[in-house]
């Protein structure tokens, strides 16, 4: 069978709060971010690994309290002003990436000053604590070991399987009977191996105008990892 060509349209996510997958590895960082009058100076660092759901709770509650959203790595000191309304809100995604971008310390800092003096609250998002973020600037090192901190956990096998289930609707691929427990049962517990894996079912899928079956994810999953693969299912293999 000949190969089509495939691409990469930039499928977006669902990210409203009905989106979003409750589960015990997140039930205690949601309910801080959802009480934000609790939040020490009015700020809070949400904190996970890559795929963990910071960018989807940040998202939604910025669209609840019609607050900015702006990229840590984007950020700058003479735009810094604007970004804190008065008695508003604001949320820095992916802060940690203020380290390795040019003025974005810096902006970081007046911000953290800015909020505190207009009552905005500042919430932010990031990979590791602040203190593995590599900063250099002093007086940021000193108030961001300070910050309230919500941390996300490791999935367990029933988050794992819903998230798989929301990226595979996400890029409106249905998969066939007993797809998403072989895999749960095959891969890590890791949000940003499942991300990989559902687009490259997807490219798969396309490329070989295959449904989304059990021989093709595992095939997937075998190609990403290289370990498991279908040969290790035995329900697929009728064992």
């Amino acid at each position: 069978m000949a190969r089509q060509l495939t691409f990469d349209l930039g499928l977006t996510p669902a990210l409203g709060r009905a989106d979003f997958l409750p589960a015990p590895a997140n039930a205690a960082a949601l309910a801080m971010v959802d009480r934000p009058q609790d939040w020490p100076q009015g700020r809070l660092l949400l904190v996970g690994p890559e795929a963990s759901g910071k960018s989807h709770i940040a998202s939604f509650w910025a669209a609840e309290q019609g607050a900015r959203v702006v990229r840590g790595g984007a950020l700058r000191v003479d735009a810094a002003d604007a970004l804190a309304p008065e008695a508003g809100a604001l949320v820095i995604d992916d802060a940690d990436r203020v380290a390795h971008a040019a003025g974005a310390e810096q902006a970081l800092f007046h911000l953290w000053n800015l909020s505190a003096a207009r009552g905005t609250l500042l919430l932010m998002t990031a990979r590791a604590a602040p203190r593995d973020w590599g900063l250099v600037l002093p007086d940021l090192v000193s108030r961001m070991a300070s910050v309230a901190v919500a941390r996300l956990g490791a999935p367990d096998e029933a988050l794992l399987g819903a998230v798989l289930v929301k990226l595979l609707a996400d890029r409106q691929l249905t998969p066939g009977p007993g797809v998403v427990e072989a895999l749960v049962r095959h891969m890590d517990r890791d949000l940003a191996l499942a991300r990989r894996l559902v687009a490259e079912i997807d490219r798969t899928a396309l490329a070989e105008g295959r449904g989304v079956t059990r021989p093709l994810a595992l095939d997937a999953l075998a190609r990403l990892t290289e370990v498991g693969g279908e040969a290790s299912d035995p329900v697929a293999n009728g064992r």
